[in-house]
């Protein structure tokens, strides 16, 4: 299906524009990047890389869309783009790789008419799936190793619930909730029962309402292990807690898997349930908690005997930062570089890349931008790791790794790379400083 709309007008005039002017075919670099990190980031994870790529390949003008927007555009310009196909290059982070202030995330050279009118769609999934990715990155090093489930498809778009999952993925979630992720994109697929489930099997309560419970909770579970086998996670907050917990290991035995908490505070129920589920000789049954947690919940419930996390809203809308904040601005033309100077809001001209400096240990000290085709040396024991690789040339697609093997593999190595207090949730300064370029 074409993505050729999913862009802004003000892009298709300008194309406009440019093409009756002359200026069209000149050859310009626009860069993607971000002035700075949402606050109280350290870091940010680069995701949508894959799906730009792919969005990218389907980036025409059909009949039905040149009909959408023939009313405003003259005949060249729909000329222009019935044979549109970008044939341009684009050179980039890979997808995974930590990013940080300036931190040229993707680069798209060729005319300004075949570049700019991409800047919707490169943003629009970039600010997304990076926004949920850093998010999800921070949860993950805040669990410590304990597994979590993204669960927000309820609370955001339907596609983007798709895109949502697979960033999550990439920076290291277990598994989603997510049947479309699951067949677009690999993730696993992760799910038992809603409390509607136990609602359901309500007996009439007669004179014992706890006794009726009781019943409604039993039979429910009876049900779901039926179906699913002993280990299966049971819900067991949908009337009082240490009933769910007795009923469903007198249901399941000892060999129950797991019980999945959503709501209450959990702190102080972990511990509870953790006691009484030895106490019944469930000691291998495991902990899931789920209920509006972020990052900062997940670490207050570090010292706590939970398992796993279910995450949903606050993953799905990136935690506090529901959009990267990058930005696709102009830097060459004709192999001169411009910048905009506008207070606030100021870009460095010119073509670049960029190297990650790190100490012998691993350990990343520095990001170094400079322009293409001038490497700096880099002296002393720093090791220099190029970030920039080439992903499209003359219009094919050349890098950019589908297996999101490689890319979740790269945030837990960039995760593992940063000095100590660059994975902590306070506020404060980005993990590594960004050393820029000489303005030229």
């Amino acid at each position: 299906m074409s993505t050729a709309l999913l862009t802004d007008k003000y892009e298709l005039t300008m194309l406009a524009a440019a093409l009756r002017d002359g200026s069209a075919h000149r050859h310009c670099t626009f860069e993607v990047f971000a002035r700075r990190l949402p606050e109280g980031r350290r870091y940010g994870v680069v995701a949508g890389t894959g799906r730009f790529l792919e969005a990218l390949e389907d980036f025409t003008f059909d009949d039905d869309a040149l009909a959408s927007v023939s009313g405003f555009l003259d005949p060249a310009t729909l000329e222009f783009l019935a044979s549109y196909r970008f044939a341009g290059d684009v050179d980039g982070y890979a997808e995974g790789e930590l990013y940080f202030p300036e931190s040229p995330v993707l680069s798209v050279h060729g005319s300004f008419a075949e570049c700019v009118i991409l800047e919707t769609l490169v943003l629009s999934i970039l600010n997304h799936d990076s926004a949920v990715a850093s998010a999800a990155a921070r949860m993950v090093s805040a669990a410590e190793g304990r597994p979590l489930i993204e669960m927000g498809s309820r609370r955001t778009h339907e596609q983007a619930a798709i895109a949502a999952a697979r960033a999550a993925w990439i920076a290291g979630f277990a598994g989603t909730s997510n049947l479309a992720a699951q067949r677009a994109y690999g993730v696993p697929a992760l799910g038992t029962s809603a409390h509607a489930f136990t609602l359901l099997h309500t007996t009439d309560a007669g004179p014992d309402e706890r006794a009726a419970r009781d019943r409604s909770e039993r039979s429910a579970f009876a049900a779901q292990v039926d179906a699913l086998g002993v280990g299966t996670t049971l819900l067991v907050d949908t009337y009082d807690i240490t009933a769910g917990v007795a009923n469903a290991i007198a249901v399941a035995g000892p060999e129950l898997g797991a019980v999945r908490i959503d709501s209450g505070d959990l702190g102080v129920l972990v511990r509870q349930v953790r006691d009484q589920l030895d106490a019944l000789g469930a000691t291998g049954t495991k902990i899931v908690v789920s209920s509006d947690l972020d990052e900062f919940a997940i670490a207050a419930l570090r010292a706590e005997p939970v398992d796993s996390y279910g995450v949903g809203t606050s993953l799905v809308t990136g935690s506090g930062a529901p959009t990267a904040g990058m930005v696709y601005k102009l830097v060459e033309v004709d192999g001169r570089p411009v910048q905009k100077r506008s207070a606030h809001k100021e870009s460095h001209g010119g073509r670049k890349a960029a190297l990650r400096l790190a100490k012998p240990s691993g350990t990343v000290v520095e990001e170094v931008v400079y322009r293409q085709g001038h490497r700096p040396e880099i002296g002393g024991k720093l090791t220099a790791r190029p970030l920039t690789v080439e992903l499209v040339r003359a219009g094919t697609r050349v890098g950019g790794d589908t297996d999101l093997a490689a890319a979740r593999d790269r945030v837990a190595a960039g995760l593992r790379s940063l000095p100590w207090d660059g994975l902590g949730l306070s506020k404060g300064d980005p993990a590594i400083p960004t050393r820029l370029p000489a303005p030229a």
